[in-house]
């Protein structure tokens, strides 16, 4: 669920384009080291902390394609999936017009793990489109596997069809400074009680062997954990949806 899969693929794109002559490697790495892993406003490991990294080959022609992995901490614990890893294949399509980028693909994400019989798979697939001009941009992403992350609509109905809209900005105001901000709105198809909106704001400075962080996010889906309500990490009653502060370290390579 990496945030900047758009950002790192659309940036090494744009990046390959221009520089065709000094003859750039298509392929790229990134590493992180976070306080938690929050994906769409939902922390992804309990609140504690998490080790990522990936890898990225982007044509000139603005096709795509990678990977990107981490620890989680939900997939056990709800889905009962003997599970603590997060891998994702994607695939697309960037590239920019003047002022205006765009970018589709899609994204496959999978929780390896011993399955329960009957139950709804975390494992997921969404495709997506995106639409940026100067430092904003505009998300689109549509689940077309059976089911989203788990979830199950009324009478364990799928949850296809399930979408997620985006806005997001990132401003640079000074010497390796930058600021950001984003606002989301998850829709679970067949299951309107674990449907939400998010939003949150960060800055961060390249220091020169990376990039540092500092973000703070939150929802309005329901985590006060009492029995039954969504977002909740199984018996440890962890409110996965709450406000919370995000320090992290990243390198690209």
């Amino acid at each position: 669920m990496r945030k900047t899969v758009l950002a790192t693929a659309l940036l090494a794109t744009l990046s390959l384009t221009g520089a065709a002559h000094a003859e750039e490697s298509p392929f790229s790495g990134n590493f992180s080291l976070t306080t938690d892993y929050v994906f769409r406003g939902i922390s992804q490991t309990q609140g504690q902390p998490a080790l990522q990294g990936g890898f990225d080959y982007a044509h000139s022609s603005g096709f795509y394609i990678g990977t990107w992995a981490s620890n989680v901490g939900w997939v056990d614990d709800i889905a009962k999936q003997n599970n603590s890893m997060e891998i994702d294949l994607y695939l697309g399509y960037a590239g920019e017009a003047g002022p205006i980028s765009y970018d589709v693909g899609a994204i496959r994400y999978f929780y390896p793990g011993s399955s329960i019989s009957g139950a709804a798979t975390p494992d997921s697939t969404e495709v997506y489109v995106a639409l940026g001009w100067e430092f904003i941009e505009l998300k689109y992403s549509h689940t077309v596997s059976k089911y989203l992350f788990g979830w199950t609509g009324t009478n364990t109905s799928s949850t296809r069809n399930s979408n997620y809209l985006e806005l997001n900005a990132a401003y640079g105001f000074a010497e390796g400074w930058e600021a950001s901000a984003h606002v989301g709105r998850q829709i679970i198809k067949n299951n309107g009680g674990a449907s939400y909106a998010d939003w949150g704001v960060g800055i961060s400075k390249d220091v020169g062997f990376g990039t540092v962080a500092l973000n703070y996010s939150d929802s309005d889906a329901d985590g006060s954990c009492s029995k039954g309500e969504p977002y909740c990490f199984g018996d440890t009653g962890r409110n996965a949806a709450g406000d919370r502060f995000v320090l992290s370290f990243s390198k690209e390579f």
